[in-house]
């Protein structure tokens, strides 16, 4: 199942009359961006900023980043199950603005999710150095939906608006020669068999909370009742998995499966006949220990004999629970004959290395750190604030102390961060 990225690299967003990329600018016809949003009877008026990097400028709280990528026709639909058919991602030819993001901005403060700033985008400063989105060009899409609306109504209205601007943009460049493409297939007619056989365990939820009212996560679908669910590597690059409306502990925004830096990396090995990727399972932190021993089991199940590896490497998404089960996985694995490498954060709030420590499985000693919450940061005051209200930007106007994970980017389960834990 070849996938094939045509990637178009974008330095700068402008306004203008009509959709146009032009070498590496892309001009963005906002009237028309508008009449495509409230075309949703929930959105009530929608209103569009640009953030550049190294501006001083502050965009929160943040609902999700997305990149903005659209499908040539022959190939898998975009976001299937959102805004297509449920029909298999990850294959086909897709278009990619790269050095560009949409920028989904809340109405409200998500409370004790987040605290009162959510995640706040950094475009300047010790901050921003922290986080790959500073480094963008976002689109920023300032939602008001209907004052009648539930919560999780008005969460789905933000990620239906967010793909269609997503998929509009990079519409721009389907008529342009891309700089590069890059194709990934693990099929191939070549002998692998001398090369290790490794899979990847990626977490897309966490029972610690239910799915929303027709949350879409995978496929347009919620979680709910999910077990353990093989993926082709290329379906996770593609728009099968989105996050969570509630990435509270999670690092896990959409432009970060989009460019899921494992995949990748497994990818590259896998080109350079270095491993032979296999495959990957999708799955989810539990809700007790009986949902535990499940998920556990059958995720590890699947690796050992449908994907037949003979490594893993395995990711989670949130906190503690999320962190157990990871661990638990990995032991399996290991008792089984199957090398692991895990990847953690450490999210103890007292910065204490014994208050990190979650598990300690001597089969398990193949551990990867990729940052934490023990960084604070002193937020300056900003030129320019973007809120959807007179009451958030005057919260996030600065200056205020604000932790690691809530400037948004700094803490990725992914593995694409910028911050690494120490102990001295």
């Amino acid at each position: 199942m070849p996938l094939t990225l045509a990637i178009h690299p974008i330095t700068e967003i402008r306004f203008a009359e009509r959709f146009l990329l032009d070498g590496t600018v892309v001009f963005v016809d906002i009237d028309e961006l508008r009449r495509l949003v409230v075309e949703d009877s929930a959105i009530a008026s929608v209103d569009f900023q640009i953030a550049r990097p190294g501006e001083s400028c502050r965009a929160g709280p943040v609902f999700d980043i997305v990149e903005p990528r659209a499908k040539s026709p022959g190939g898998s639909p975009d976001w299937p199950g959102i805004l297509g058919a449920p029909e298999t991602a990850g294959h086909g030819t897709t278009h990619i603005l790269e050095g560009a993001a949409v920028t989904v901005l809340r109405e409200q403060s998500p409370g004790e999710s987040r605290g009162a700033t959510g995640y706040v985008l950094e475009m300047s400063g010790e901050a921003a150095a922290g986080s790959r989105y500073a480094k963008l060009q976002h689109l920023i899409v300032i939602i008001r939906t209907r004052d009648d609306l539930a919560m999780h109504a008005r969460q789905k209205a933000y990620r239906l608006a967010q793909m269609k601007v997503a998929v509009r943009l990079a519409r721009a460049a389907m008529d342009a020669a891309p700089e590069k493409t890059q194709v990934f297939d693990i099929a191939g007619g070549e002998d692998r068999s001398a090369l290790p056989r490794v899979a990847y365990v990626g977490q897309i939820f966490s029972r610690q909370r239910k799915p929303e009212p027709e949350e879409q996560i995978i496929y347009g679908a919620d979680t709910d009742g999910m077990v353990p669910t093989l993926l082709h590597p290329n379906e996770w690059l593609d728009g099968a998995v989105v996050t969570s409306y509630h990435t509270s502990i999670g690092g896990a925004e959409t432009y970060f499966y989009q460019n899921n830096p494992v995949v990748a990396e497994l990818y590259r090995r896998h080109q350079a006949r270095e491993i032979n990727f296999v495959g990957t399972v999708a799955t989810i932190a539990s809700a007790d220990n009986c949902d535990r021993e499940r998920n556990c089991h059958y995720a590890a199940n699947l690796v050992k004999w449908a994907l037949r590896a003979d490594a893993a490497v395995l990711t989670k998404f949130g906190g503690g629970v999320p962190h157990t089960d990871l661990s638990e996985t990995a032991r399996l694995l290991e008792c089984s004959g199957i090398k692991t490498a895990v990847q953690v954060t450490d999210l103890a709030r007292d910065h204490r290395v014994e208050s990190a420590l979650l598990f300690n499985f001597p089969e398990v000693d193949a551990i990867v750190c990729i940052g934490g919450n023990s960084t604070h940061w002193q937020l300056p005051a900003v030129q320019r604030v973007i809120a959807a209200n007179c009451g958030l930007a005057e919260l996030l106007a600065g200056p205020f102390e604000i932790e690691a994970h809530n400037v948004i980017g700094v803490g990725n389960q992914q593995g694409a961060s910028r911050l690494r834990s120490m102990v001295y």
